[in-house]
């Protein structure tokens, strides 16, 4: 069907009108995005990143002070058993 569309002239006026007219649209669209809306998603996603890292930090914090004076002979020590 669409092939016997394509050699018609309104078809082809069509598709002229269509494709800049959308592609107006999308660059439009996509100025206001990134002038409105931009900042917003980028300090949520900066800030979440920021959580992520101390949570990743949590778990490269120094050991309690018990579990630091283990003996030093190693005979605990998985290695040894």
């Amino acid at each position: 069907m669409i092939s016997s569309l394509a050699g018609s002239s309104a078809f082809a006026a069509l598709i002229w009108w269509v494709v800049p007219i959308a592609g107006l649209l999308g660059g439009l669209g996509y100025v206001v995005w990134v002038s409105k809306f931009k900042s917003k998603f980028e300090t949520e996603t900066s800030r979440s990143v920021g959580q992520f890292q101390r949570f990743q930090d949590s778990f490269r914090q120094e050991l309690p002070a018990e579990e630091a004076s283990l003996p030093e002979d190693g005979a605990s020590s998985p290695e040894k058993l």
